[in-house]
């Protein structure tokens, strides 16, 4: 039976990860190597354990009647969810029924995930980090073609209105200014919504 690995289960959050009351599945692994990865436990393969479709199933759909009742759901995040899609769809396949399900994403990762998950997304939290490619790529340590790729895919498929893009304002790599200019390049790809923040780092 197909298996992830899976940071863990994050049940019964409200307001930060979608719609109503959430449950977020966090799978380990991820493309990039953030200068401030705000999940670094991501990269450690001691922290992750592996769970089939069923198992993961078996722990959110507890929570089934909180999604009905507050238009909520499940949320995959991570590390990089999209790396997981087939086994996604094995989790959903399971029986989603009417809960919003929602991807937290770099969309730093192949097509073919992006075209995979479609008909199964109902939203789309992408964390954009940078518009600008020189300023992507010193803090991430890849390049963002993929990203702008992937974004306009989903926004030629609809509604953008199912897309949040966040945009940090990340010390030593951008300022206010670089972070309006990707607000307005999103905004003419056909973004609404947005999420801009700081940022809080800890020097040693």
């Amino acid at each position: 039976m197909n298996r992830a690995s899976i940071l863990g289960i994050s049940r019964l959050r409200m307001g930060t990860d979608g719609h109503g009351i959430t449950d977020l599945v966090a799978f380990h692994g991820c493309t990039l190597h953030c200068k401030y990865c705000l999940n670094p436990r991501c990269f450690d393969p001691q922290r992750a354990k592996q769970m089939s479709a069923d198992e993961v199933m078996q722990e959110i759909e507890k929570d089934e009647l909180y999604y009905m009742a507050t238009d909520g759901g499940v949320t995959f995040g991570g590390g990089e969810p999209l790396l997981n899609s087939h086994f996604i769809i094995d989790v959903l396949e399971l029986g989603a029924k009417q809960w919003n399900v929602t991807v937290e994403t770099s969309l730093n990762v192949p097509f073919h995930h992006i075209v995979e998950l479609l008909p199964y997304v109902d939203e789309y939290i992408v964390d954009i980090k940078d518009m600008n490619p020189e300023i992507y790529e010193r803090y991430t340590g890849r390049n963002n073609d993929l990203v702008k790729s992937n974004l306009k895919y989903l926004i030629e498929k609809g509604p953008s209105n199912n897309i949040t893009c966040r945009i940090p304002l990340i010390p030593e790599y951008n300022d206010d200014q670089a972070q309006e200019r990707s607000k307005e390049e999103l905004t003419r790809m056909g973004i609404k919504k947005f999420d801009l923040f700081t940022y809080i780092t800890t020097k040693i």
